[in-house]
C-alpha cells in the first residue's frame, strides 16, 4: 500500500505542478474571460434582463460561470497532459512500472480535479468584486464541484486516449463540451423556455450539474437535487469503467 501511495502522490504532485508552473496560461485566462462574462452579461446586460427565478441576474449566473470554468479546466487539464505523455512517449515508462492501472488512472483524475477547482475558486473569488456571494449549502456546493470536475476529468483522458494529434483534443471542447456548456443553463434557467426545448435541454447532462451547484449556492433549481446527483454518479461509473478499460486493452497507446 505504501508504494501504491508514493506512486499516486508522484503522479498528483506531477499533474498540479505542471498547471501551476504555467498559472498565467492555466488560471489566469479562464478568470479574465469570466470577469468579461460578469461585466458584460452581468452589469450591462443583467441590469436589463431583471430577476431569474427571484435573484437578481448576476446572482443567477454566478454558480454557472464557476462550474463552467471547473468543467472546462479539469476537462483540458487531463486531456492535454496525458496526450502530452503519449506524445513524448513518456507513457510507456508508466505503464510497464508496476504501477497498477487504476492507480494512474485516479492520479491523472486527481490532478484534473486539482486544476478545475483551483480555477473554479478563483473565478468565485472574482465574483465577490462584482456581486454579493452567498452559500446556502457548502455540503452540496462542495460534493458537486469535486463530483462534476471528477466527471471531466475521466472524459478529458478518454478523449486523450483516442486523439492522434494536438489538433484531436480540441475537437470535443470546441463542438461538444462548450455547446453543452453554453446550453446546459449557465445563464438561464430552462423554466423561461418553451415547452418543448425544456424536454430537450434535459438530455443535456451538463445542465444538471450546473442545477446542483446553483441549489447549493442559491437554493434554487429547476431540477430536483437527488436527480442531478443520480446522473452525476451514473455518468461517473460509466466513464470510468470505460476509460480504464481502454487503458487495459491499451487502446491508442500500443497501436
Amino acid at each position: 500500500m505504501k508504494l501504491y501511495y508514493i506512486a499516486l502522490k508522484t503522479i498528483v504532485i506531477k499533474e498540479v505542478l505542471r498547471f501551476s508552473r504555467i498559472w498565467v496560461q492555466t488560471i489566469v485566462p479562464p478568470v479574465i474571460t469570466t470577469s468579461l462574462y460578469f461585466i458584460i452579461f452581468g452589469h450591462f446586460i443583467g441590469s436589463r434582463i431583471g430577476q431569474m427565478d427571484g435573484y437578481s441576474y448576476i446572482e443567477y449566473i454566478v454558480p454557472g460561470l464557476v462550474m463552467m470554468a471547473v468543467i472546462t479546466n479539469s476537462y483540458s487539464n487531463v486531456v492535454s497532459s496525458f496526450f502530452g505523455a503519449k506524445f513524448g512517449h513518456y507513457v510507456e515508462e508508466l505503464l510497464v512500472s508496476p504501477t497498477p492501472n487504476w492507480l494512474i488512472l485516479l492520479g491523472y483524475v486527481l490532478g484534473g480535479m486539482a486544476r478545475g477547482l483551483t480555477v473554479g475558486i478563483a473565478v468565485t473569488a472574482v465574483s465577490l468584486l462584482f456581486t454579493h456571494l452567498r452559500i446556502e449549502n457548502v455540503v452540496v456546493t462542495v460534493s458537486v464541484a469535486l463530483l462534476t470536475a471528477a466527471l471531466f476529468s475521466l472524459a478529458g483522458f478518454i478523449n486523450a486516449v483516442f486523439a492522434r494529434s494536438f489538433d484531436d483534443i480540441s475537437i470535443v471542447p470546441t463542438f461538444v463540451l462548450t455547446p453543452l456548456t453554453y446550453l446546459g443553463g449557465v445563464f438561464y434557467s430552462i423554466n423561461v423556455l418553451p415547452g418543448f426545448w425544456q424536454h430537450a435541454s434535459l438530455a443535456n447532462p451538463i445542465l444538471y450539474m450546473v442545477n446542483a451547484f446553483r441549489d447549493g449556492m442559491l437554493g434554487t433549481s429547476s431540477i430536483p437535487l437527488v436527480v442531478s446527483y443520480g446522473v452525476i454518479l451514473v455518468f461517473i461509473v460509466v466513464l470510468a469503467a470505460v476509460a480504464l478499460t481502454l487503458l487495459n486493452r491499451g487502446v491508442g497507446i500500443r497501436s
